[in-house]
Formats: C-alpha cells, structure tokens, sequence
C-alpha cells in the first residue's frame, strides 16, 4: 500500500474470504484502489442483472449432454418489464404455455430440468452444463424430460412447466441475485409434484454454485441427496432437510 493508506489491523484475514475487510483507509476516506475496485464490483453486478440470456452459447456449452431442449419465455414482454414486474416472470408467455403442452411427454416424466436466466444470464451460461454433468449421472432411473430453457424467469416459473408436464419435481438451475463479488452465482431450487401457487417453503434451495463457492460435484450430490429423499417424505421445502454433510444418501425406489 502507499506510505499515506493506514494498514488495518484485520489485514492478515484477508486470506479466508471474498468479503470487503481490512481495506485501510486515507485519512476519512477508503484508499483509492479500494473504492475502484468496488465502483467496478457494483457495475458487473448490474451488468449481470440487465444481461440477455446467450441460448446460443448456452446450447454449446450443454453440448453432448443433451440433444433435447425446448425454449420458452415468461410472460414478460423484455428485461426492463421483467424486472419491475416479477409477477410476469412467474407464469408462462401463452405461446409458451401453448408449445409445451404440444411436446408434453407421453408419459410424465420424474423430473424436468429448467435452465432459466433469473438475475443472472452469467450464471447459467458458466454453470448449468458442468452442475448437469456431474448430476445426470446420479439420476440413474429417473425419467427426465427434455431440458427446457427459459427466458426472463423467476423460480415459480418452473411451477408451471413441471405441472403442464405432471413431472414429479422440477428442479430449476437459475441465475440468483448478484452480489459485489459474486456476479454469476447460480442456484437450484427443487420443488416436489410441481404446481402453480407453490409457496418458496415447499421447495429446496441449493445456492451459490461457482468455483469460488459451492462446487458442481458437491451441488450435484446434494441434489441427487435431496430428490431421494423427496421420494421418501413425498415433498420438499421444510419438510425435507439437507443432511447430506453426514448422511448417506437413501436409495429409494420410484413407484410404478
């Protein structure tokens, strides 16, 4: 640091987090590296919230994994509208509503995968591909339904997808929203015998999937951890607690 900035005394935590600590100071002020640093945090945050999902580039990076996606959109005419108006963002455009109910499955599917953009387009673009990877494996004899991709979505979103499907569970990979170092943090939130009106206490979250946060591997296993016992309670959200810290995770069979 310049002779001016005063050390702070926390300098030597600094190690142990992404957290804004023991910046120092100049006299009553933050030093200037400090306060750049969060001018140019604060803007990749907004960056993050006003960007346009890349379906394009999102395909690409699904790659191998899947060769069956359907793209919807909410009802939510652009990005401006969707963000003063989170309503929208929970139900279906009726074009969208109209086509899945077309390419409903013929037979329902156990769970639907949702990719949506959320408050984050980062998120999902870096993220949902190598999280499915690591999980698709554990699903083992679940039925999944083609992968749907959806634009200006909020979580209960998924609520409408997975009932229009009569899926078991929808999980629903979503951009959360971004915080001064975390632009593209991705969650997943895992609701059972999905249905338009689910409240967010009868879901599961798992939150903060990135490198510098949760890992794939390890959000991957906690979703597998939570649809088995899912099937076990016959719900999720606080009924179902993620024990799979110190848990095994129970092998439950799917009824016929």
């Amino acid at each position: 640091m310049s002779e001016s900035v005063i050390d702070d005394p926390w300098e030597g935590l600094k190690r142990f987090t992404a957290a804004r600590i023991a910046l120092g100071r100049t006299g009553d002020s933050l030093p200037t590296a400090a306060l750049l640093d969060f001018g140019v945090a604060h803007a990749a945050a907004r960056d993050a919230v006003h960007r346009q999902l890349d379906e394009e580039l999102l395909r690409g990076r699904l790659g191998a994994l899947t060769t069956r996606t359907v793209a919807v959109g909410s009802a939510a005419p652009d990005r401006a509208t969707y963000l003063r108006r989170p309503d929208l963002g929970r139900r279906l455009s009726t074009e969208s509503r109209t086509r899945l109910a077309e390419l409903a499955p013929a037979s329902p599917p156990d769970l639907v995968l949702v990719i949506a953009d959320g408050l984050s387009a980062l998120a999902p673009e870096r993220h949902a591909a190598p999280v499915l990877e690591a999980f698709l494996p554990l699903a083992g004899t679940l039925v999944v339904a083609p992968l749907v991709i959806a634009r200006m979505a909020r979580v209960a979103l998924g609520d409408e997808i997975g009932e229009l499907w009569g899926a078991r569970f929808v999980a629903m990979l979503i951009g959360e929203r971004p915080g001064l170092s975390s632009p593209d943090s991705l969650g997943i939130y895992l609701t059972y015998q999905p249905r338009q009106g689910r409240s967010d206490a009868e879901r599961n979250c798992i939150s903060n999937i990135r490198p510098e946060g949760l890992s794939y591997a390890s959000a991957a296993r906690k979703l597998h951890y939570l649809v088995q016992g899912a099937l076990r309670l016959k719900a999720t959200g606080i009924l179902l607690k993620d024990d799979s810290a110190t848990d095994p995770v129970p092998v439950i069979e799917l009824d016929p």
